[in-house]
């Protein structure tokens, strides 16, 4: 019996989203479509704030990213979900052929499946710079590491908590809608939306002012002798 391939991630949802519209962003299943994403790294964020792991993801929202030497992991982030998102508009890809942006996406991590990991000058931020290039978003090629992260610093968005939406019968389907349309930014967030939201830019910048605080208070103490 002739052995079959289990599908990918990408593929799965590939297929999902064809029966479905797709498109929509899933916080608790880690889906972005058409989305740079970012999530802090462990002691390195914590003296750093500003730098962290990058991935990008597919049409579907399957995130792509840069995880170590010779491997590009697919649907499964180093270091944990993401924390900030970055929307791309696909109408911005200008890059010739069918569904571009997926092309790009797989190219480029295909190419860095063959490169050793550099954390100062070939890393996570590099392999989406270059899928960036391959589909000349926003019609540039020049797109490199450090301008990803300060766009992504500039418009990246913290991702917001989801919560579950407990369905019973005769539940209003526009609540759910609502629901999601506030998760993608499409409509202000609620008071307890806004509150879960908190948590992520916590996880991020937590750390390095406690560890700020330490530093600051082990000087004053010092100097005060």
């Amino acid at each position: 019996m002739a052995e079959v391939e289990a599908p990918t991630a990408a593929e799965t949802d590939q297929k999902q989203s064809s029966g479905s519209g797709g498109g929509a962003m899933d916080v608790e299943r880690s889906r972005f479509p058409y989305c740079v994403v970012w999530t802090p790294i462990p002691v390195l964020t914590w003296f750093f704030p500003i730098i962290g792991h990058m991935g990008i993801c597919t049409s579907t929202g399957v995130i792509r990213d840069f995880a170590g030497p010779y491997f590009v992991s697919e649907d499964n982030m180093a270091f944990g979900k993401p924390v900030k998102y970055w929307k791309l508009d696909p109408a911005r890809v200008y890059a010739s052929g069918p569904n571009a942006w997926d092309t790009a996406v797989h190219d480029a991590s295909e190419e860095y499946k063959h490169r050793m990991h550099n954390l100062c000058c070939d890393n996570c931020h590099s392999h989406v710079a270059l899928a960036l290039n391959l589909m000349r978003y926003n019609n540039s090629t020049t797109w490199n590491m450090v301008t990803v992260c300060f766009f992504c610093l500039l418009y990246g968005k913290y991702v917001r908590a989801v919560s579950r939406l407990h369905q019973e019968p005769g539940a209003s389907p526009a609540k759910d809608r609502r629901w999601q349309s506030s998760i993608a930014g499409a409509s202000p967030a609620s008071p307890l939306d806004q509150i879960m939201g908190v948590g992520a830019f916590v996880k991020t910048w937590l750390p390095f002012v406690v560890l700020l605080s330490i530093i600051l208070t082990a000087s004053l103490v010092f100097n005060l002798r």
